[in-house]
């Protein structure tokens, strides 16, 4: 189990800062208008210049990429409910994305703001489990077909 979580913590690194850029190069075309921006303002102000604040939101992508990677290990437990699971890997996550988010200014630091990057993290969340969950689903049902 520990080389398991160890494997993909380490292949949560690369995942996590191509996720963090893929996200900067989407909100760059939609709010951009023709420039790309790398990091928020607020950010670039608070480090001081654009390459520290890069630098930092880099080696925190990775860490959400090693947390979300490792954390996949509950979906393995198999003693363990579908519901423990979820909860479960819901708090690891959200307990790296929220102060992440926050420390990065990729929220206003308002409770109505973090409240709303919530309810979007869970949205989010709850769409990419219930996709998941279908796709599995999907595929028991091919496999207890061809058993039949």
């Amino acid at each position: 189990m520990k080389k398991k979580i160890i494997l993909r913590g380490t292949i949560g690194i690369p995942t996590g800062i191509t996720i963090g850029y893929l996200i900067t190069i989407f909100s760059s075309l939609v709010l951009g208008k023709g420039y790309y921006s790398p990091c928020v303002p607020e950010l670039v102000s608070k480090m001081g210049n654009e390459i520290n604040a890069v630098i930092l939101q880099t080696i925190l992508c990775a860490l959400i990429g090693v947390v979300f990677g490792s954390g996949s290990v509950v979906w393995e437990m198999e003693h363990w409910s579908i519901a423990k699971q979820t909860g479960i890997y819901f708090l690891i996550s959200s307990f790296v994305m929220m102060p992440t988010a926050w420390f990065l200014r990729w929220m206003e630091h308002t409770v109505t703001s973090f409240l709303s990057y919530l309810g979007i993290y869970v949205m989010i969340f709850i769409l990419i489990w219930l996709t998941q969950y279908l796709s599995n689903m999907h595929d028991v049902k091919k496999i207890n077909e061809k058993l039949k």
